[in-house]
């Protein structure tokens, strides 16, 4: 039973908990469809808003929110965000949210700037823990140590970097370097475009996360009246969701924080946009690099304003017609813009966590003489569907599509207080009194399925996509050399500024920037270190998390059963074998995967497919899999298998196992004009995975130069798989017969029941329901076949490469296989990761470098890396990794310290998990054969680790480095100027 009494409806305390003199009571609401009771107080002397949802759930999170509405592009609400949580009153350590990350049992711990709030959640299954992070985060945002340290400022946001009189000047900050890596993707350019051109009136017109042009405009005391200005209690929103004592929660509140505040007015409201008397258009330019054409690879966007967040019916409406008219494969939005030609990767969006709506259709990689012959193709599509009428099968998958995943509340590692506190702002924020209305979707849900063809959607989309004159056409177009410009004419303004200053100003600018490294490289006290609670070793569990593995066979077939309580869900995966597949036929498995389930098949169009399967399932995808043998490291075995995965209620197994047969067996590979579509929507997808996540991209490419798994997975999911994507959409004519012969091939061998095993998550009743179903599988699929002895031999060459792209930061990783140079995998290295991640490579790449982020990883069966993410550096980075040995042979840690190291690293390990995350960690450590004493032995070896444990890991770090294996993506020029870093540089796309 939770803390938080039920509800007691018609009784006289039905609010459930004693009466507060502190706060006023403003509404109540039973929250049945997600097992809570809802709550909205008002701290009566200091105005803050406090909402609470109590149920059952462990896993409790604490929110503080602020309405920030930006006047400007400096970004301050970000660079705010940033500094905010270096140091406090109570925790006057330069870095508090990093101290937290290594030494608490936290589920969630960050903080997020949005285009019009700021908010700082935290979340954690142990109770003193719990109270630990709330107080650290209340004290941060109301007492933070920027008033005390400018240098805070200026590491986070932005400040001159001048090392001498004589040296060249530069900017460098945090979040300039982010937003530096922000504004080089074109999409990211076009989300912001389309914000700021449809609320030219608004806060919204600015970027809230800062202009990197923009940003150096900021001053120190614009920063702080910003604080003073939205900082306050009465600004705030503040949310606790879980099974917690809440009055005693909002006793502590009250007495530590709030009741120090007297309420005041902060006019943050967010305005709202008159509509437009007719639509509008805006041109903007990205950069590509010098080798990149400039042809087919322009934005088109048409993008309309639909309502506000606070109509609860429209809000989920329009993400069934997002579906329905865009977002679905075959939708025929999608489909009429793919069939002439504009574009070749349709993608459309519908953004409702803002206070006006936003629906938008994309084409990318068109041409800029396309724009009209776009607007009037999404616009006389829409008509005709207006009239004539959708597809009704379409409308009842997008209903059921966002209905199960409301039920099912699988938000994967995130915890789902943490997103329904996110989603509750989406309301919140702009009508007090409406905070809860997109928590009760049921009946909505219901609602829109009794509107399916009586015309309201029909009507919708008259009204707010033809007849709506409030909208933009965003155009971004390429411009080749755009990034070398910009840099040249930065450095021009620079050197301009720098000549105007007199020597003794110069001298200033270059003690400041020596000042502020002093302050980065000065250590916090101990006295101070130890003001940031932090649990003891006694506060963690011995025991490891269940495994969930019942080997069974039914028809032949293997099957591994994770009995667990799943509320009524199956979650199903057929998983067949890769290894008979040669090397040089890698990258087509990787297309097969892709084209499985959006092409046509036997007695479906590819539409229709997507529609049945989401009417009556859960959802169904494909990926491709490897699994590393950790009993035979030095031979580098390793599984690889394809996946078909899907998820439904138990009555409708049989469904889900037909439409899994349907994709395997009946798809139509050789579509010709589908098969070109799809490539150049995959060649464009791959491009945006790259260009936001080049860490992990360069990091998998620089381990494919000795590892045969990372090279399989390169081959079929990285950058060797682009350029065999890229090479077969440029040259498909030619290349067609080759392509559909070898996705023929591939399919026939590995879709035989011979080579198949199945992973189940569910209670009992499931397992039978599934087994029937497996028991017919064997006529369903391919023949057995020989049974064959030969694997998939992997060749490695060592490229050592530097991807030229034109993003202004790089994407630096340093990779190496430990155990190949002689070390051993211990459980140890889970702290080491903490230990580098928040320690070393923070301080020096992140708070002295400016980079956005760094990273460290080594795995049982010895791949290692470190990385760096948005990073204005390249060669330094590389001496910063060189320094890890140095830093790990003399590492002095006490006793207090290297507890928090350890209790981060449980963090880490103990994550909660829902259902379907118990079956598929239970499925990795059977195909792994990791066993649960491995497990154990590794978690003992972690809890009583110490200072000399770690010092000897240094020969770890000493192998990864020897191993002389790099791949960094990021800026043409800086690759460029340092090229002899490199075996081979080249452009990336």
């Amino acid at each position: 039973m939770s803390k938080f009494e039920s509800m007691e409806s018609g009784s006289a305390n039905q609010w459930g908990l004693p009466e507060l003199d502190a706060y006023e009571r403003v509404l109540a609401e039973d929250l049945a469809d997600l097992k809570s009771k809802g709550y909205l107080l008002r701290h009566k002397k200091s105005g803050a808003r406090v909402l609470l949802m109590a149920n059952e759930d462990e896993n409790k999170v604490f929110a503080i929110g602020f309405r920030t509405p930006p006047s400007d592009s400096t970004g301050v609400p970000h660079i705010m965000e940033h500094s905010v949580l270096c140091g406090s009153k109570d925790f006057p350590v330069k870095d508090p949210f990093v101290e937290l990350v290594k030494g608490s049992l936290n589920t969630f711990l960050n903080a997020m700037t949005y285009p019009d709030k700021t908010v700082y959640p935290v979340a954690s299954c142990n109770d003193k823990d719990f109270q630990n992070l709330m107080h650290v985060y209340m004290d941060a945002v109301f007492y933070p140590n920027i008033y005390r340290h400018p240098e805070i400022f200026r590491q986070e946001g932005w400040s001159y970097h001048l090392d001498d009189a004589q040296a060249q000047i530069s900017y460098n900050g945090v979040v300039y370097n982010e937003m530096k890596g922000a504004f080089s993707s074109p999409e990211g350019v076009l989300d912001r475009m389309v914000l700021n051109s449809l609320f030219p009136d608004t806060s919204y017109a600015n970027e809230s996360g800062g202009d990197p042009d923009v940003i150096p405009e900021l001053t120190y005391e614009q920063f702080l009246d910003f604080h003073k200005t939205y900082y306050h209690p009465s600004n705030s929103y503040i949310y606790l969701y879980g099974n917690m004592d809440m009055a005693e929660k909002l006793e502590w509140l009250d007495a530590n924080y709030l009741s120090a505040f007297d309420q005041k007015e902060v006019d943050s409201a967010i305005r709202y946009q008159e509509p437009f008397e007719r639509m509008r258009e805006v041109e903007m330019e990205y950069s590509i690099s010098s080798e990149e054409p400039e042809e087919d690879n322009t934005f088109l966007s048409y993008n309309k304003v639909i309502g506000t967040s606070l109509d609860e019916k429209l809000y989920l409406a329009f993400q069934v017609l997002d579906y329905a008219l865009l977002s679905a494969p075959g939708a025929p939005l999608k489909k009429a813009l793919v069939e002439s030609g504009i574009g070749k990767d349709i993608m459309g969006s519908y953004d409702n966590g803002i206070y006006q709506p936003i629906f938008s259709v994309i084409a990318k990689n068109a041409n800029l003489e396309q724009k009209q012959a776009f607007i009037d193709t999404v616009e006389n599509t829409l008509r005709e569907i207006a009239e004539k009428g959708i597809d009704k099968k379409a409308l009842e998958a997008g209903i059921n599509y966002h209905e199960f995943r409301f039920r099912e509340a699988d938000f994967g590692s995130y915890p789902k207080g943490l997103m329904y506190g996110l989603q509750l702002f989406d309301s919140w924020l702009y009508d007090e009194t409406k905070p809860f209305i997109h928590m009760q979707a049921i009946p909505i849900f219901e609602f829109l399925k009794e509107q399916v063809g009586t015309g309201y959607f029909e009507g919708l989309i008259q009204k707010w996509l033809l007849d709506n004159t409030h909208g933009t056409i965003v155009v971004v177009k390429p411009e080749r050399g755009r990034t070398a410009r910009l840099d040249q004419e930065l450095e021009e303004r620079l050197e301009a500024y720098k000549n105007s200053l007199t020597e003794a100003e110069l001298e200033k600018l270059a003690a400041d920037t020596k000042a502020l490294e002093d302050f980065q490289e000065g250590e916090d006290s101990q006295e101070d270190r130890e003001k940031i609670p932090i649990l003891s070793r006694e506060d963690i569990s011995r025991e490891i998390a269940p495994i969930y593995n019942e080997v069974k066979e039914v028809e032949g077939i293997q099957l591994v059963h994770h009995r667990i309580d799943t509320n009524g869900i199956g979650y199903v995966t057929l998983m067949f074998d890769l290894s008979g597949v040669p090397e040089e036929k890698l990258p087509y498995v990787g297309m097969l995967q892709a084209v499985l389930g959006i092409i046509d098949t036997t007695h479906y169009e590819y539409g229709e497919l997507f529609n049945e399967i989401n009417v009556h399932t859960g959802g169904i995808g494909t990926s491709l899999e490897m699994y590393p043998d950790v009993r035979n490291v030095k031979e580098k075995a390793f599984r690889a298998t394809f996946e078909i995965k899907g998820k439904a209620l138990y009555p409708k197994m049989e469904i889900l196992f037909r439409m899994m047969q349907e994709i395997l067996m009946e798809s139509r590979l050789d579509d010709e004009k589908r098969l070109k579509e799809i490539l150049a929507m995959l060649k464009s997808r791959l491009q945006m995975s790259f260009q936001s996540s080049g860490h992990t991209t360069a990091a998998l490419r620089a381990l494919s130069y000795s590892s045969p798994i990372s090279k399989f997975k390169d081959d079929t999911d990285g950058i060797g798989y682009y350029q065999a994507v890229k090479e077969a959409e440029e040259h498909f004519e030619e290349q067609k017969e080759t392509l559909i012969q070898n996705l023929k091939e591939i399919a026939s061998h590995i879709f035989r029941w011979d080579n198949l095993m199945v992973s189940l998550t569910c209670g009992e009743e499931g397992l039978d329901a599934v087994c029937r179903e497996l028991s017919g599988m064997k006529d369903r699929l391919y023949a057995a076949g020989e049974k064959e002895e030969s694997r998939c031999i992997l060749h490695c060459t060592k490229r050592n490469e530097g991807f030229k792209t034109s993003s202004k930061v790089q994407y630096v990783a340093r990779v190496g296989n430990f155990i190949d140079g002689g070390a051993d995998y211990s459980g140890t290295l889970q702290i080491l990761k903490v230990i580098l991640s928040y320690g070393y490579l923070w301080q020096n790449i992140r708070v002295r470098g400016g980079a956005y982020g760094c990273m460290c990883n080594f795995n049982r069966i010895g791949e290692g890396y470190l990385i760096s993410y948005r990073d204005p550096n390249l060669e330094k980075t590389m001496e910063v990794y060189e320094g890890v040995v140095d830093y790990l042979k003399n590492f002095t840690v006490n006793d207090r310290d290297m507890n928090k190291y350890i209790i981060g690293t449980i963090s880490n390990i103990d994550r909660p998990m829902t259902p379907s995350a118990k079956g598929d960690r239970s499925m990795n450590l059977y195909m792994n054969h990791v066993s649960a004493e491995m497990i154990r032995r590794e978690r003992m070896e972690v809890l009583h680790a110490g200072q000399e444990d770690i010092r000897r890991l240094a020969p770890v770090v000493e192998a990864l480095l020897r191993a002389d294996q790099l791949c960094v993506i990021g800026s043409e020029e800086k690759i460029e100027a340092q090229k002899e870093l490199f075996g081979e540089v080249k452009t990336l796309f």
